[in-house]
């Protein structure tokens, strides 16, 4: 695997006095733009290369390394869209606090899709949902794989966007991992996330914002107001080697048959494990806890379990062992949704 970031800063190991930032004054990988290491806000040598090799494998005509999450994707992308005249976007009430940070911030007006919550856990919204309210915006913004592993109707979405002439976005903070699939964001979307450091082996906050066509131009003057002008050299290094990591085909077949065995909701992402325990859930929270065990999260019906192509296969195993020791709940079916606040419930 050739790493181009990691290459350059191993082949400078040696004798380096710093007399620039940062402060710690201590040689290796965390440095600054040099006269070797590029300058991301307008790259013209290993981290242009880098970000070349980024774009061809998620599928697009260029791509931006972020070091400042997904968030600073969100943020680009509906720049963009505003750069572009548009002024509403349509987008479902369990998106990332993110995208109505940026709205508010951008002057962007939100056009609620209209979607379910059903046994504590919001849906993806349908098709018709999502036709009616692109009509009244400029723009759809959809989150796939969702938190609970979900996948949006992707290809129905594409095609209404193409109907109407207008973009689609998309906030796969959730789907790094994906981009070996025929599920990856890139397949469908105008500009799309992709949050590496969730799913992937990279530093947090590495995270990928992609665009294609004329949408490029714009994409990029965004990133340059919302990407910091100090990038963290391991955190870049970090995001090429995560896109660039092989596929894990046997843990990913291990990862469904493990949902199967262990009766976890059947969702469409091998990464995300998601456990049923009703009114028992924060109790089973506790005492895998005290096992050393945590998962992703717990709203208080679910507990959520993240896996990436690092997880161990005895990992897994200690998990389904100790999944089976503890007593569930039931789930109903108008269950409130204690992870995610839905649009109309935010301050």
């Amino acid at each position: 695997m050739e790493t181009r970031i990691a290459d350059m800063l191993k082949a400078q190991k040696g004798r380096h006095l710093s007399f620039h930032t940062p402060g710690h004054k201590r040689p290796g990988a965390d440095i600054t733009e040099l006269s070797y290491s590029d300058n991301l806000a307008s790259p013209c040598g290993v981290l242009a290369a880098a970000e070349k090799d980024v774009a061809e494998i998620l599928g697009a005509d260029r791509s931006f390394l972020l070091t400042d999450g997904s968030t600073s994707g969100v943020f680009s992308m509906i720049y963009a869209l505003r750069l572009s005249g548009g002024r509403r976007l349509a987008l479902p009430g369990f998106s990332h606090p993110s995208a109505f940070h940026a709205l508010k911030a951008l002057g962007v007006e939100p056009v609620p899709i209209d979607c379910e919550i059903a046994y504590g856990i919001p849906r993806q919204p349908e098709t018709e949902a999502i036709e009616r309210a692109l009509k009244e915006a400029d723009a759809l913004f959809l989150t796939s794989p969702d938190y609970y592993g979900f996948f949006a109707p992707l290809a129905a979405a594409k095609a209404l966007c193409e109907g109407e002439g207008k973009p689609l976005l998309l906030d796969g903070a959730h789907g790094g991992h994906l981009h070996f699939t025929k599920d990856h964001a890139g397949k469908f979307a105008d500009l799309w996330v992709d949050g590496v450091h969730k799913s992937l082996p990279a530093l947090t906050q590495g995270a990928v914002v992609s665009g294609k066509g004329a949408w490029v131009e714009r994409l990029q003057q965004a990133v340059l107001y919302f990407r910091t002008t100090s990038p963290s050299y391991p955190i870049l290094a970090s995001v090429e080697y995560a896109i660039k990591y092989p596929r894990n085909v046997r843990l990913e077949g291990l990862a469904e048959e493990f949902k199967t065995r262990h009766g976890c909701v059947k969702n469409d992402d091998w990464t995300k494990i998601l456990v049923p325990f009703g009114g028992r859930a924060e109790e089973a929270e506790h005492a895998l806890e005290k096992k050393g065990i945590y998962p992703e999260f717990c709203d208080g019906n679910y507990l959520l379990f993240y896996l990436s192509p690092c997880t161990k296969l005895r990992e897994l195993k200690i998990l389904g062992k100790n999944l089976l020791k503890l007593p569930r709940g039931r789930v109903e079916k108008d269950a409130p949704c204690g992870a995610i606040p839905m649009y109309g419930e935010r301050t």
